[in-house]
C-alpha cells in the first residue's frame, strides 16, 4: 500500500482501491476550503489512474465529518461564503464525474456538508456508531447545499424533516431511508467497506465507467484544477 498526504487529506492505494481519508480527527474532519481542494485534486488523480477501479472515502477518528469549517463562514463577507460553497460544488461534482464508483465509509457522525458528502457518494457503508444530520437551521446557517444531494438520496419529505428540525438520524434509519446501503459493527467496518470495494473492482473498468452515467466522456475532474478562492 502506497500513500501520500496533502492538507488534511490522505491518499492511499490498496490494489484496485483508492482511499481518500479525511485526516483532521481533532476537529472532527471539517471540510475546510483547503481540504475540499485537496480532496478534489485527489479524485482527479484517481480518475486518471487506470489501476484504480473503485474509490473509498473515509475519515480518521470517531467522526466522519462535522461539515464545513465554520470559521470560514461566520463573520465573513458574502463573497467569502460563496467561495467556500463553490469549492464544495467542485468536490461534489468531482465525485459524480470520475469514472470510478465512490463508496463512503462512515464510522461516526456525518453532519451538514459531511452528510452531503455521504449522500453524494454512489454507495455508503456505515458503522452502528454513525449518525447523520443537517443541523445548520439551529445556528442560522440553513443547509441549502446538502439539501440537493440529501433529497435525491432519501426523498423530499424525509430530507425536509432533517433540514428543518436539525435532528440526527441513526445508522439504522439511514439504511431504511436509503442514505446508506449497509450497517455493520464498528469492528467490521473496514472489512465490510473493503469487501464491497473489491467485489465492485472485480468487474471491468469499462463496465464500471458505464455505470457512472452520461458524465463519462465529458470533461471531468482530472482535466480541471481547483481554483483557490
Amino acid at each position: 500500500m502506497s500513500e501520500m498526504s496533502s492538507a488534511m487529506v490522505t491518499v492511499s492505494y490498496d490494489g484496485p482501491i483508492g482511499h481518500l481519508t479525511l485526516a483532521d480527527p481533532r476537529r472532527r474532519n471539517p471540510l475546510s476550503t483547503s481540504t475540499m481542494q485537496a480532496a478534489t485534486t485527489a479524485l482527479g488523480e484517481f480518475d486518471a489512474n487506470r489501476d484504480v477501479r473503485v474509490v473509498v472515502i473515509r475519515a480518521e477518528g470517531p467522526a466522519f465529518s462535522a461539515g464545513h469549517d465554520l470559521t470560514e463562514l461566520v463573520d465573513r463577507t458574502l463573497e467569502d461564503e460563496e467561495a467556500v460553497f463553490a469549492t464544495c460544488v467542485d468536490l461534489m461534482t468531482a465525485i459524480h464525474e470520475i469514472r470510478q464508483p465512490v463508496i463512503a465509509q462512515v464510522a461516526g457522525p456525518a453532519f451538514a456538508a459531511g452528510c452531503q458528502l455521504v449522500a453524494t457518494c454512489d454507495l455508503a457503508v456505515a458503522s452502528t456508531h454513525a449518525s447523520f444530520s443537517t443541523p445548520g437551521v439551529r445556528i442560522g446557517l440553513f443547509c441549502s447545499t446538502p439539501m440537493v444531494a440529501l433529497t435525491r438520496a432519501i426523498g423530499r419529505k424525509r430530507a425536509m424533516k432533517m433540514l428543518l428540525t436539525g435532528d440526527p438520524i441513526d445508522a439504522a434509519t439511514a439504511a431504511e431511508w436509503g442514505l446508506v446501503n449497509d450497517v455493520v459493527d464498528p469492528d467490521d467496518l473496514d472489512a465490510a467497506a473493503r469487501d464491497l470495494a473489491l467485489r465492485i473492482a472485480s468487474s471491468s473498468a469499462s463496465t464500471l465507467a458505464m455505470a457512472r452515467g452520461p458524465s463519462i466522456g465529458r470533461s471531468t475532474s482530472r482535466n480541471r484544477t481547483p481554483t483557490a478562492r
